[in-house]
């Protein structure tokens, strides 16, 4: 049987990641044993999945190893879908550093540590933050520093108080990284922000400043630095102080072009409600596996196949309308929706070793079904991408498309239209159908009554 090993699961010994025949292995390697062992033996691993903080798995036979040298095959739960830290909501990346910082404390009372804190590591499954590397975890021996506190103030705390204290599309800056965003470059862009706060001071800028010095220091005085000890009530100390500076930083989501995008369409209660009921209609009849809804803004329509059961991820642009979306769930409760930033004119790349080491947008999926409503105009019309290559790219990411044509007499399409020449001759319904037939079949359409759109179902030919 094939093996494919995944692509970012390659750099630690303990062992990695693959699929056999489309089923998702863990292989641990025989470095890693005693390790592993203490894991499960001190309890820590049952505490974790107890407390929801760390994805499940169940021991396989060594039989279904990949490559010699394993002493274990697990198989892990799968996430319905893999996202990255550049495409978090602001609190959805603090909820992640805390579920950090959390996992390391219950390390902490069973002899443990982690030994990274890579925000890639961490995923949202049932609309919580949850570790899906198992190997993350090694012996802590005693007075030894946290290995992994650089590595936390990069992926987390940096992003975290750069998106607070400046502006919250600095996170950003995540994807020219692969580890994070560093921390004299933190320092630098917050300036005064960093010395104000006691804990950004301690964490970021003093961080940044130890970093430069040892990194100037010869080769015995850095040993000597590595060899200080640290006890156990000063690593709870730090972790402490670490989850009070995560605490402290605060976004409020206003502002924005789309934040409030619902208060202010031109649909009537009436229409808005015909709209929903086409999107039902569709939806259930289609009776997809996952949706991706793109341009999802707050949720409103994502919604209608998240609370059907469907597992379903909601991409906007906008960070006010993704964070809105994002705290409603959490408020809510809710466990099959996944609210993440995306620009679709310049989706998620694939980056790191190789360009493979994360994934593109478009790698992840494709999924079972695509919601594109009230976003085709955006794309052809406000950033002039012909609707031949709109269509060509769902029909790329997405098997079915509940799609919505919004021609050239909605106020939304002339409003857009007020501040540039209208150069879009193929831009009607004709000409739009034409451009998604050659990639997909149209299943049913229907005109959103009170309005001049129009909804439709479709499935991919080819």
């Amino acid at each position: 049987m094939t093996c494919q090993r995944l692509a970012a699961s390659f750099r630690d010994p303990s062992g990695f990641i693959y699929t056999r025949e489309g089923v998702l292995y863990r292989q641990v390697n025989a470095v890693y044993r005693d390790d592993y062992d203490r894991l499960t033996g001190s309890g820590l691993l049952e505490s974790l999945w107890r407390k929801g903080l760390l994805v499940r798995h169940r021991e396989v036979g060594c039989e279904l190893a990949a490559a010699p040298g394993a002493c274990r095959v697990l198989q892990p739960d799968r996430v319905a879908f893999i996202s990255h830290p550049y495409e978090w909501p602001f609190s959805a990346w603090k909820d992640a550093a805390l579920a950090t910082l959390q996992i390391q404390s219950e390390a902490l009372k069973h002899g443990m540590s982690l030994k990274d804190a890579s925000a890639y590591n961490i995923q949202f499954a049932d609309g919580r933050p949850l570790l899906i590397d198992t190997l993350s975890f090694e012996r802590r021996e005693p007075g030894s520093p946290w290995p992994a506190y650089r590595q936390f103030c990069q992926h987390f705390l940096a992003p975290l108080a750069l998106m607070s204290r400046r502006d919250v599309r600095l996170a950003g800056l995540m994807k020219s990284g692969i580890d994070g965003i560093p921390l004299d470059l933190a320092d630098a862009l917050l300036g005064r922000a960093a010395r104000w706060s006691p804990r950004l001071l301690i964490h970021i800028h003093m961080h940044a400043h130890s970093q430069r010095r040892h990194a100037r220091a010869d080769g015995q005085q850095a040993s000597a630095t590595r060899a200080r000890k640290m006890s156990d009530l000063a690593l709870e100390g730090i972790l402490d102080s670490l989850r009070g500076a995560i605490e402290s930083l605060r976004w409020h989501p206003a502002g924005t072009e789309w934040a409030d995008y619902y208060d202010f369409t031109n649909y009537s209660a009436d229409s808005f409600q015909a709209k929903r009921d086409i999107v039902e209609r569709f939806l259930a009849a289609a009776a997809p596996r996952q949706v991706w809804d793109l341009g999802a803004n707050n949720g409103a329509f994502s919604r209608i196949a998240s609370r059907r059961g469907i597992p379903t991820v909601a991409f906007d642009i906008d960070p006010a309308a993704v964070e809105k979306n994002y705290r409603q769930m959490r408020r809510d409760g809710e466990v099959n929706l996944l609210p993440l930033l995306q620009d679709l004119t310049n989706p998620s790349p694939s980056l790191g070793w190789a360009g493979r080491e994360r994934d593109s947008l478009a790698a992840r999926g494709p999924a079972d079904m695509l919601f594109a409503l009230a976003l085709i105009h955006h794309l052809a019309i406000g950033n002039n991408v012909p609707l031949g290559d709109v269509a060509a790219f769902l029909a790329e990411i997405g098997r079915h498309l509940i799609v919505e044509f919004v021609p050239k007499e909605d106020s939304q399409v002339r409003h857009l239209l007020a501040s540039r020449k209208d150069i879009f001759d193929g831009y009607h319904e004709a000409g739009f159908e034409a451009a998604f037939k050659a990639h997909f079949s149209i299943r049913e359409k229907a005109a959103i009554p009170g309005t001049c759109r129009t909804l439709y179902w479709m499935s991919k030919t080819c």
